[in-house]
């Protein structure tokens, strides 16, 4: 069973345009250097990478957003509590048109960007 999600229609239409490594069936994603703005819902048996890659993008001036289960359980929920992220919880659960309802509550992570960050 894959663990890869696409995200809802009617909550892509607010990324259209930004870069997504992490799109269904993209493999790149965590070699290579993220666009500005960026948004990624990582697959979710191992999200640690795509936090800390988030958040190393992020201190290179990127916008980034993410959308990752509810669950501050986690330690990549503390890697990105530490590192600023501001966490907009999504009231009931996510409708994926592929697979019906998720299993689990929902977030959207916004991670600040450094100001004066070196990257492209």
């Amino acid at each position: 069973m894959s663990d890869e999600w696409r995200t809802p229609y009617w909550l892509m239409q607010f990324f259209e345009g930004w870069d997504d490594p992490a799109q269904p069936g993209r493999t790149d994603g965590l070699i290579r250097e993220w666009g500005d703005p960026t948004y990624v819902n990582p697959p979710y048996s191992d999200i640690t990478p795509w936090v800390r890659q988030a958040i190393f993008e992020a201190k290179r001036g990127k916008r980034v957003a993410m959308l990752l289960p509810h669950d501050s359980s986690t330690v990549w929920w503390w890697i990105l509590h530490e590192a600023g992220a501001h966490f907009l919880a999504i009231q009931g659960r996510l409708r994926y048109s592929e697979t019906g309802w998720a299993r689990w509550a929902s977030v959207l992570v916004l991670i600040p960007r450094s100001n004066g960050g070196g990257g492209g």
